[in-house]
């Protein structure tokens, strides 16, 4: 059973060996492997008012070889004192936008943080629709501008779209709130849709609301007329990913599950791939190795 390795060298081995200790204790300190013999000294992971470097930037900075590198995975400076990073900025006019910023639709599920992460790896600008703000600025540092507000309100919904190309939706709720979507050009689902409708007696009642909203957020990606890509999953689970391979047959997601680590990596994929107008399937761990997935991606849309 083959683990399917990402392009980037580090981004999924991040994941792996992180994501549980980085983004459950953000308070630890992290003692890089290569300077264990040497000096033991901590690394402050939070940033505090006076903007020290925050967890996500502490991070990078060792991985990607330091500070000076910073601007090159398209983060500004840290430690500029000015609090402008918090702030919402509204310049560039509609005709002269650039739309290169990936919006995760919900950055404090586990599986949109661990999606922000793999984003930031693969130097794409990100955005994230939070509660809190702050504690997301703590969290991601610069390299993640965070929204909070409401989908339904127009102009919210409007400044949180503003440069964004592409849509990734780890959870339902999102799509069938916004009014309109002017300007994206690809959205991903990770959809549970499977599971809710498959599910009965106790569960089928826990999960109607769920189901409900994912059933209008399919409708309204269908409806808009935008290149649209969802992955059904079956149960997700909390296994390490990476190490089993996956299975796409049909009606597979009955019975099968799939590591909430892999549910994200195949999202950061499927957004490299847009389809001309869909591409829908189902996907659990399996035995099937992926070796390249943009040839997955073909082959499973000619089987729809």
């Amino acid at each position: 059973m083959a683990t399917v390795l990402p392009s980037s060298i580090s981004s999924y081995k991040l994941l792996h060996s992180s994501h549980d200790n980085l983004l459950t204790n953000p308070t630890s300190c992290i003692y890089p492997s290569s300077l264990t013999n040497a000096r033991k000294r901590p690394v402050l992971c939070f940033s505090s008012k006076k903007r020290k470097p925050g967890f996500f930037d502490v991070i990078l900075d060792y991985i990607e070889g330091g500070p000076k590198l910073r601007k090159w995975y398209g983060a500004p400076d840290l430690y500029a004192d000015d609090g402008s990073n918090l702030e919402e900025t509204d310049k560039s006019s509609e005709e002269d936008e650039v739309r290169d910023a990936v919006l995760v639709t919900d950055g404090d599920n586990e599986i949109g943080q661990t999606i922000i992460l793999s984003l930031i790896i693969k130097r794409i600008r990100v955005k994230a629709l939070v509660k809190d703000k702050r504690a997301a600025m703590e969290s991601f540092g610069t390299y993640v501008e965070s929204i909070s507000g409401d989908p339904k309100d127009s102009s919210f919904l409007k400044k949180s779209l503003k440069g964004v190309r592409a849509l990734i939706c780890p959870n339902e709720g999102f799509l069938s709130k916004a009014e309109s979507l002017k300007g994206v050009q690809h959205v991903v689902i990770l959809s549970q849709l499977s599971v809710y409708r498959a599910s009965s007696g106790v569960q089928a009642m826990m999960s109607s609301n769920a189901r409900n909203l994912a059933e209008q957020d399919e409708s309204t990606v269908i409806a808009s007329g935008i290149p649209y890509t969802i992955v059904r999953t079956g149960v997700l689970t909390n296994d390490r990913g990476g190490k089993p391979g996956f299975s796409f047959e049909k009606g597979c997601t009955t019975n099968g599950s799939l590591s909430k680590e892999d549910a994200a990596f195949i999202c950061i994929e499927a957004l490299d791939v847009v389809p001309e107008k869909e591409l829908v399937f189902e996907v659990v761990n399996g035995e099937e190795n992926v070796l390249n997935w943009k040839d997955q991606f073909e082959k499973l849309k000619e089987q729809e």
